[in-house]
Order: structure tokens, then sequence, then C-alpha cells
């Protein structure tokens, strides 16, 4: 698809440009993301250059990893421009909050994971950290920070 090319264009063509599978765009229309296309007298849906744009963007807001309802609320915003961007700014700052707390609980694994391979004898079973953290969840650090003592909650 050229700059210029503004329609009309087929599911096949908008999932293949877009990046969107077929299956995906379907659903995006059922929930309301992407307003159903006119069909053409075939039954085909029929799209234009700015549905591919919308495809676009959904398709970005979640590889960004954001939920549909704030995809939803995104959409909203971007067609009323004239709006403050108070509201997609609160947006994208939950989301924020959300990777950095799973970067933490991953920095987390990653730590007990090294503490387990450190601990690791490289003999037998019978002396292996690895398998002694595994097999006794109060070992595990990863799930046990100081507000949550060994033996609470899992």
């Amino acid at each position: 698809m050229s700059k210029g090319d503004s329609g009309p264009f087929s599911i096949g063509e908008v999932a293949r440009v877009s990046g969107v599978k077929v299956p995906t765009v379907r659903y995006y229309e059922e929930i309301g993301l992407l307003p159903a296309p006119p069909r053409t007298e075939g039954g085909r849906r029929s799209y234009g250059a700015t549905d591919m744009r919308r495809l676009a963007f959904i398709r970005h807001a979640r590889e960004l990893g954001f939920e549909i309802e704030a995809i939803r609320t995104l959409l909203q915003l971007q067609d009323q421009p004239e709006q403050s961007c108070a509201a997609a700014d609160a947006i994208a700052r939950d989301r924020l909050v959300e990777v950095e707390r799973r970067i933490a609980s991953l920095n987390a694994l990653k730590a007990e994971l090294e503490r387990m391979v450190d601990g690791c004898s490289h003999g037998h079973v019978a002396a292996c950290r690895v398998i002694e953290i595994l097999a006794d969840h109060s070992e595990c650090r990863h799930h046990h920070g100081p507000a949550e003592p060994a033996g609470i909650g899992h």
C-alpha cells in the first residue's frame, strides 16, 4: 500500500498490511474497536485508509501491552483531538507502573534462579540446591519478601 492508496481494501489486504490477523480484525469489529466497514455487492468487507490507520494504532497499543479498554479510551481520545491529553497520559502512566512492577518481579525471579544455580554443587541430585528449593517452597525467596514470611500464602 502506498501513501496515496485510500482503498477499498479487502480484509485480507488490511490484515496483511496492518500485521493484524483476519480473525483479529473481525474480533476488533465485534467489540467495537474498529467500525464495521461497508460491504461490497458481494457481501465482502471494504476497508479504507482510515481503517488501516486505526488497526495500526490498535496493533501498536497491543504490542505495548495496553488492555482493550485502555485502547478503547485512547481511540475515543484520538477521535476527539481537541481534548486535553491528560487522560491519555494517565493511561500511559498506569501502563508504565505495570511494566515497572513486572520488571521488578522478573528481576526478583532472576535473582532467585541465580541463587538456585549458584547454590548447586554440581554433584548428586540428593544435594542439588535447585531440586531442594523447588521441592520446598519455603526456601524460595522470590515469593517471600519481608512482608510475606516463608510458609505464608503459598
